[in-house]
């Protein structure tokens, strides 16, 4: 059984965590498989209304940590990322 908590167990939630991650809604979880959605919302669009590539990476990265972080073991972090884009996501558009 997989539990994702709003945030670490024991810790508040941070503004950085809350503004990017906030909406993000899992709709399905199976062994070796976990789909999400999520509204592009404003607060998340560069200046064309595009979601920003910033948050597209920090998502990957966040959502892809609670995917594999283990209860009682340390959380690791990313230390290089490589994203190719392929298309943009505009303000409102539900991306999964």
């Amino acid at each position: 059984r997989l539990t994702i908590h709003p945030h670490r167990l024991g810790f508040q939630c941070s503004f950085y965590e809350d503004f990017a991650l906030r909406g993000i809604r899992v709709d399905s979880v199976q062994p070796g498989f976990v789909s999400c959605t999520f509204r592009v919302p404003p607060r998340l669009t560069d200046k064309s209304g595009n979601l920003a590539t910033g948050a597209v990476a920090n998502l990957v990265d966040e959502v892809g940590g609670a995917i594999v972080h283990v209860e009682g073991l340390t959380m690791n972090v990313s230390v290089d990322m490589s994203i190719s884009f392929l298309g943009t996501a505009k303000l409102n558009v539900r991306i999964s």
